[in-house]
């Protein structure tokens, strides 16, 4: 039976890939979204992959989605967190609604999310969990204090966690993506980009969500056992650690 793969924002850029990827590597997945149903149904509609709605900032949200999921589907064995907002403002500008909605979908979802599935993978001596960070996480982001606070927070979160899933076969990797080719990059005036984004980059270009879809399912795979506690940079050279 095949493995089932959840992934938060999966309906939409990076996640859609992902969602994707897993799908033809032989998972049943289920994509998460919070709130654009147009997108998600035609996602659905290409795909064939079920879409379920719910804010990941949620404790109860996330405890009633992830139910309706299993019942539908089985229990998750792989959790991919990659949903994400960014609500930037220089610090002294930021407030703290800005601050706490960042906080809350890019962070405190990791609790919301993760939890509800860890003792089932502690149960079954077997999990796989993904944490879509980023290289402002690692490097920070001038104007993104909020953003880069929690990615940030999700490189600490898997290496913590990591160390308590191991002897229970459970893995636990982050993934930090820089400029990647998504709706949201695109949108970015193209003088902007090649004048003060594409230069920064050893490679010279953009990112494709396939790229980071494809480390997902690497990390994702029964074969990736010896691999917990890593921080994976795909970022073209921008920041090298």
């Amino acid at each position: 039976m095949a493995r089932v793969a959840l992934v938060t924002g999966g309906s939409r850029g990076i996640g859609a890939a992902v969602s994707k990827a897993l799908k033809a590597a032989g998972y049943t997945v289920a994509a998460n979204y919070a709130g654009n149903d147009e997108a998600a149904n035609a996602f659905k509609a290409e795909t064939g992959i079920p879409v379920f709605k719910w804010d990941v900032s949620s404790h109860e949200a996330c405890a009633a989605g992830i139910k309706a999921v299993e019942s539908a589907l089985g229990p998750v064995e792989v959790l991919v967190n990659n949903a994400g907002i960014t609500r930037d403002a220089m610090f002294h500008k930021m407030s703290l609604d800005q601050w706490n909605a960042v906080i809350g979908t890019n962070l405190n979802s990791l609790f919301n999310m993760t939890q509800p599935v860890w003792g089932g993978m502690r149960d079954r001596g077997f999990g796989r969990v993904i944490c879509i960070s980023s290289i402002n996480g690692q490097k920070g982001q001038m104007g993104q204090a909020n953003y880069t606070a929690a990615k940030a927070g999700e490189i600490g979160f898997i290496k913590s966690l990591a160390q308590e899933g191991a002897a229970k076969g459970i893995t636990v990797n982050a993934i930090c993506p820089g400029y990647i080719g998504t709706e949201m990059v695109k949108a970015i005036a193209q003088d902007v980009l090649d004048k003060r984004i594409l230069p920064l980059i050893p490679v010279g270009r953009l990112g494709e969500p396939d790229e980071i879809a494809r480390a997902v399912a690497f990390l994702a795979a029964d074969q990736a056992g010896f691999i917990t506690g890593a921080t994976l940079s795909i970022n073209g050279g921008q920041y090298m650690v």
